[in-house]
């Protein structure tokens, strides 16, 4: 399927494979009309990723610092979210309940809190158990901000359920007909008295209408307009199946989450249900909108937004995210992955996938570091300079916040870090392995990771000595490791 092409500054139909921090600098001011996000969460839980078509499940794990990490991390993209977003347009940001609280006040300073629309409760699932000394965390929360200006907005409605009325529908809508429809009888007369031509006789009884004697005869000739006993004034039935439904709030309870039977199942971790995508698409977009979804994973949003007639662009910094995604457009949506059809208005592209060996030993050190620091789920050094052989940080899931400390109670976390030195030689000796055990020994950390495109014997000897003298673990990951993503485990 085609579609008009909204703008002549914007590619639409593409997955970019990288940081979105990049991406979304390339984007040019207020282009886009709804941007959903579902970031990755400050989080302790252990997941399953699917590693594409022919590669087992691994265990991965959220591994952001603590919520001031994770606070760091997004406010620059959201910065560019803010700067992406049409005044007119929308943002939605999906929140678990570890640092939602957090994210809100950032959204306030970067959005504009006059310009904070709702928070939307998902509640996912009914509790399973209870918790240890505690409630279940049940709910997701998703913020929505507008752009400052008038937003799109169709009101959502859910269809009655006439097994499972409230009291007052119930009680206006008690009658049925013989085949089971619900309906309540409606006044026909009409509150202005003076409308000659609609002043006529029916059944008896002459009245000012709301409707002309033509329409009348004919409702009343297929059941429309009745008398409810003979030589009563005409009524006319109104039909509970025929009403927009019952209005949906922010608390949303009838959408469940992904079943481990469930047909649009993939074994992603953070995979949201279709229809949650498909109703924050049908209330603030419109046929032919722009959507961005900058952290995609497996691609919800853009199946909804393709479906839905609605232009999409997906950023994902995972190689296997973005091939999953690519996989899921070609099955479910029908797509092609093909740039000549592409550049006719039809079918996708996937941009920047993936790095190969040859362009990594190209690019610029620097460039070079942040890339391999970020595809193990770390975080770059912001200075660049005077990092005392460590190029970035890997902070484990469950950090707590400090209990002693200048800043205590005040963002201060526990110092629980793995440092990573990076290498663009060919291969990494025994003097680089020397440099970053003195850096460990230093900031006495009992784990770290070096990368490079290969280790010379007398660096891999130095390495289990190292573990023997001191009971420090240095794992040392390839870039062809790291490439064809088989290093989950080693990152436990």
């Amino acid at each position: 399927m085609s579609m008009p092409k909204p703008s002549s500054l914007l590619d639409t139909r593409v997955v970019y494979c990288g940081d979105n921090l990049e991406q979304l600098k390339k984007l040019p001011d207020g282009c886009v009309d709804l941007i959903y996000i579902d970031p990755p969460f400050n989080s302790n839980r252990t997941y399953e990723i699917f590693w594409g078509e022919n590669k087992e499940k691994r265990s991965f794990e959220d591994r952001h610092e603590s919520t001031r990490a994770y606070i760091e991390f997004m406010r620059p993209r959201c910065v560019q979210l803010s700067r992406v977003l049409k005044k007119t347009g929308s943002i939605y940001c999906h929140c678990d309940w570890h640092a939602s609280h957090y994210v809100k006040v950032m959204l306030d300073q970067i959005f504009g809190e006059k310009n904070f629309k709702t928070e939307i409760i998902w509640h996912r699932t009914q509790a399973k158990g209870l918790a240890f000394k505690s409630l279940p965390n049940n709910h997701d929360t998703i913020f929505l901000y507008g752009g400052g200006g008038e937003t799109t907005f169709n009101r959502p409605y859910n269809p009655y359920d006439p097994e499972n009325l409230d009291a007052k529908t119930a009680s206006q809508y008690s009658l049925r007909d013989p085949d089971g429809r619900l309906y309540q009888l409606c006044d026909l007369t009409n509150p202005n008295p003076d409308r000659p031509n609609l002043t006529y006789e029916f059944l008896g009884h002459k009245r000012v209408w709301r409707w002309t004697k033509e329409r009348m005869q004919e409702g009343y000739e297929t059941g429309i307009v009745v008398q409810s006993n003979p030589g009563a004034v005409p009524r006319m039935k109104r039909y509970l199946d025929e009403q927009e439904g019952r209005p949906i709030d922010s608390v949303w309870m009838d959408i469940p989450p992904i079943s481990s039977h469930a047909k649009e199942r993939l074994g992603y971790p953070t995979q949201k249900p279709l229809k949650l995508l498909e109703r924050i698409l049908e209330i603030s977009s419109k046929p032919n909108d722009i959507v961005l979804d900058a952290f995609c994973g497996c691609g919800t949003t853009l199946v909804a937004a393709q479906a839905m007639n609605r232009q999409w662009i997906g950023i994902d910094i995972s190689p296997t995210a973005c091939r999953v995604m690519a996989k899921r457009l070609r099955d479910v949506c029908k797509l092609r992955e093909d740039e000549n059809l592409w550049l006719k208005g039809k079918g996708f592209i996937v941009r920047d996938l993936p790095w190969t060996v040859k362009q990594l030993r190209a690019i610029p050190p620097f460039e070079f570091e942040n890339w391999a620091v970020i595809a193990l789920g770390g975080i770059p050094n912001k200075t660049q300079v005077g990092d005392m052989g460590i190029d970035g940080r890997i902070y484990p899931v469950g950090s707590e916040p400090a209990a002693a400390g200048k800043e205590a109670g005040e963002l201060d976390f526990m110092d629980d870090w793995y440092p990573i030195q990076v290498k663009q030689t060919d291969k990494i000796g025994r003097p680089e392995i020397d440099s970053f055990e003195a850096a460990m020994m230093r900031t006495k950390r009992k784990k770290g990771f070096v990368v490079g495109f290969d280790f010379t014997a007398d660096a891999l000897r130095e390495i289990d000595q190292f573990f023997r003298r001191e009971h420090a673990v240095i794992v040392p990951l390839t870039v062809e490791e790291i490439l064809e993503e088989t290093i989950a485990q080693r990152l436990a």
